[in-house]
Formats: structure tokens, C-alpha cells, sequence
């Protein structure tokens, strides 16, 4: 059996069994198409270090891709909350199998198995990410930014959690900053994100900071742009960009031959909140983002900025 994704088929070695490399190189696809900004940082890790992040990542992206897919198959009625517990608990099984090493010939399992054997990456982390993105299935607005905050450590930060371990670190307050990093990031996903969730009838932005701007959620539902809802935005911005400030503090903490890589994807991910900013705060018909070639040129001036870390 061979296994494809994307149109691109993953052939086994030449044996009968499905080798390691072409394992990774299979999740290495996974963030090659889904992960345009994470998938240009990892390029500037060593390749122990590629490897292993793109496990991760498929993994991961492996879950979500479950849980969306379910979300939506319970939407239209053609799956029950009991098949969608079923999943889940196929899923959860699948992963303790791994960690007690067995990956069934699975090419995801392969890779996240061999990076389990020279990093140690608690099963804690890949099933709190699992709690995190089921909430998107029942969902229900977040009354305060605590209640918003646990979502973005499950969907986000136990990410950074996991890529600590991979990258190394030689203090271990580098782990608060990841954590801080995650929490940046998802802020940064919810602002770019808010026209298409309004579509899909969501606010994930804390409703106590709806009231506290005097902006209704009749009127975000709307899609209303007034100055209200401008300087909710602003706010928004504010808080994220301070996550990242602190964030950055984690960067020096890290093994050197990965800072590079988690300042590109740092930087450019921050970007996206300049881009709010140039769009006049309209994340309603408009997608903030970055270009790739807005991307490539902060690669220079983040190499300057490191050097002077590194020496």
C-alpha cells in the first residue's frame, strides 16, 4: 500500500515495509501545503531538526483535519456525536500506541516514533492540542480573555511546547516564552480569521472586551466597521504584540541553530497584524496577510539581529 497526499503518492522502500525517510518526507508534504510561513522558518533548521518539526506538524495537522472534517460531517448530519467519540478514541489509542512503540506501519506514527527517541515530548501535549481543537466543535463563545487563553495554550502553545523540546534550550523559562509565542500566534489567527468565522456564526474575540469597547454582538455579526469596533481591534493588536515582545526574550534561551527559524517565523507571523492595520482594520472582506516576497525580506534583517544574539 502506498499513501498520497495532495496528489503526491509516498511510495514504501523497495521492501515491503514503509521506510523512515520516506515517512518524514511524507509529513514534510503535509507542511509544505498546509504551512506556508512555518514551512519557510524550518528551512533555516538543521535537518535532525526539519525532520522531526514536520513529524510534529503532520501529527498535529493530522488532528485538526479530523476534527474539521468531522465538524462538518456533524453540521450536515452524516456523522453522530457518538461515531465523532469513536474517532477521538481511535485517535488517542493510536497515539499511546506510538508511545509505547508501535506505529503500525503508519508513516505519520513512523516519524513522530523515531523523533520520540531522541526527544522527550510528554503525550500530554499532542492530547491537550486534541481537547483544544474539539472545542471548536461544540462551540461557545469565550465570556472572558482566561477563558480565551486556555483555548490558544491547547491549539497553539503546546505547539511551541513541543518544538522546544525538539530545538533544545539551555534554560527552561524558555518553555514560559514558547508558551507565550503560542498564545501570540493563535491571538494573530483569531484577527485574520474573524470575517470567515463570522460566516460560520463565531466571535472568538472575549466578549467581555466587546462590552468593554461598546460594540455589540449584533453588530459584529453584521459585519458593522465603525470606531467602536476599530478601537477593539487596536486592542486586540496590542495585547498579541506584547505576547510577541516577550516572547522574543525566550529566543536567546534556545540552542543557537534554531533562532533563526523561530524569529522568521515569529516576525512574519507578527506582520500579519501590520497588514490588519494597512487593511484599516477591515478583517471582515479583507485577509490580512503577507506576501512571500514580504516574507523573504525580513529574512536579512532578523540574520543581522540574530548574529548580534549569537556572538
Amino acid at each position: 500500500m502506498n499513501y498520497s497526499y495532495n496528489g503526491k503518492t509516498i511510495v514504501r522502500g523497495s521492501g515491503r515495509e514503509l521506510t523512515l525517510q520516506n515517512a518524514y518526507n511524507y509529513c514534510r508534504q503535509i507542511a509544505k501545503h498546509h504551512a506556508k510561513t512555518f514551512y519557510l522558518a524550518t528551512l533555516f533548521l538543521s535537518k535532525n531538526q526539519r525532520d522531526p518539526i514536520y513529524a510534529m506538524y503532520a501529527l498535529l495537522r493530522t488532528v485538526d483535519d479530523l476534527v474539521d472534517m468531522a465538524e462538518d460531517k456533524i453540521t450536515n448530519g452524516t456523522l453522530t456525536r457518538e461515531e465523532l467519540s469513536s474517532m477521538m478514541a481511535d485517535w488517542k489509542t493510536r497515539l499511546h500506541e506510538c508511545y509505547e512503540g508501535n506505529h503500525n506501519n503508519d508513516p505519520i506514527m513512523m516519524a513522530w516514533q523515531n523523533t520520540l527517541a531522541s526527544h522527550s515530548i510528554p503525550i500530554e501535549l499532542p492530547l491537550d492540542l486534541m481537547d483544544g481543537v474539539t472545542m471548536d466543535i461544540d462551540f461557545k463563545p469565550f465570556e472572558t480573555f482566561d477563558d480565551l487563553y486556555v483555548y490558544c495554550y491547547k491549539v497553539a502553545s503546546v505547539v511551541g511546547l513541543m518544538c522546544s523540546e525538539i530545538f533544545g534550550y539551555c534554560d527552561k523559562k524558555a518553555l514560559d516564552h514558547a508558551i507565550e509565542l503560542g498564545i501570540a500566534m493563535q491571538l494573530t489567527n483569531i484577527l485574520r480569521d474573524i470575517g470567515e468565522d463570522v460566516d460560520r456564526g463565531r466571535i472568538y474575540l472575549p466578549l467581555e472586551d466587546l462590552d468593554r469597547f461598546n460594540y455589540s454582538r449584533d453588530e459584529f455579526m453584521r459585519k458593522e466597521i465603525n470606531d467602536n469596533f476599530k478601537a477593539l481591534i487596536r486592542f486586540q493588536i496590542e495585547r498579541a504584540r506584547k505576547y510577541y515582545a516577550s516572547s522574543d526574550q525566550g529566543i536567546p534561551m534556545l540552542e543557537k541553530n534554531s533562532r533563526i527559524a523561530v524569529k522568521v517565523s515569529s516576525l512574519n507571523y507578527c506582520n500579519i497584524l501590520r497588514a490588519i492595520e494597512e487593511n484599516n482594520y477591515d478583517v471582515f472582506s479583507q485577509r490580512a496577510y503577507r506576501s512571500f516576497f514580504q516574507k523573504i525580506s525580513t529574512i536579512p534583517y532578523i540574520w543581522l539581529d540574530m548574529k548580534k544574539v549569537n556572538s
